[in-house]
């Protein structure tokens, strides 16, 4: 697939600079900058997601401790 992009001045020498320092084409550096992107959401995403689940068992457990003291008192 052939894709088109349009950089701003600052992002293509930035490219350019690139280019030149690693020794690699621009469309190299263009799909290794999308994968690595790719990535970090990826672990983003995957870090939310153990955020909440672990939210979520410090909630349940307080409830557990809290249903435990009721079950304790003779009701």
């Amino acid at each position: 697939m052939t894709a088109t992009v349009r950089l701003d001045d600052v992002l293509e020498n930035t490219l350019n600079k690139l280019s030149l320092t690693l020794h690699k084409k621009k469309s190299d550096i263009i799909r290794e900058a999308i994968s690595y992107y790719a990535i970090n959401i990826e672990k983003t995403q995957k870090s939310r997601i153990l955020k909440a689940i672990e939210k979520t068992k410090d909630i349940d457990k307080s409830e557990y401790i809290s249903m435990e003291g009721t079950l304790s008192d003779g009701l």
